[in-house]
């Protein structure tokens, strides 16, 4: 099995731990050094999974993290934004965020590039 020990996940490592949760954290640990190696997950890893184990939560995947919020200056965002626009001219920024589900912060160079167009064709306009 030694050469398999690379293939171990967050997940699978996390299984091991669930099946001998009844055990001590510092058995369960020494076991999984004992066959990891250099691989097995800190003391503190596995008491904090143990625990986990302990409150009722037997879920071993990972928790999914937020993240870097969507890239909202894509084209089709912004087609996306400016027909929002054009249909309400009172929308809200919040109110295109939740429509498209970007996050508010994001939408400045998207409203940036969407202004510059406008005032640019209408500067054109105005001058004439």
């Amino acid at each position: 099995m030694s050469g398999d020990v690379h293939n171990f996940n967050n997940m699978e490592t996390r299984a091991v731990t669930k099946y001998f949760f009844s055990k001590a954290p510092k058995e369960i640990h020494a076991i999984l050094t004992e066959t990891l190696g250099e691989y097995a997950p800190s003391y503190a890893t596995v008491k904090n999974w143990v625990a986990q184990f302990k409150r009722g939560d037997f879920s071993t995947c990972d928790a999914p993290c937020p993240g870097r919020p969507k890239t909202v200056t894509t084209p089709e965002i912004i087609d996306q934004i400016h027909e929002i626009i054009l249909k309400d001219r009172r929308t809200s920024a919040k109110s295109i965020a939740v429509q498209l589900d970007i996050s508010r912060d994001g939408l400045g160079p998207s409203f940036m590039k969407i202004w510059t167009c406008r005032s640019s064709s209408r500067s054109g306009s105005r001058n004439a």
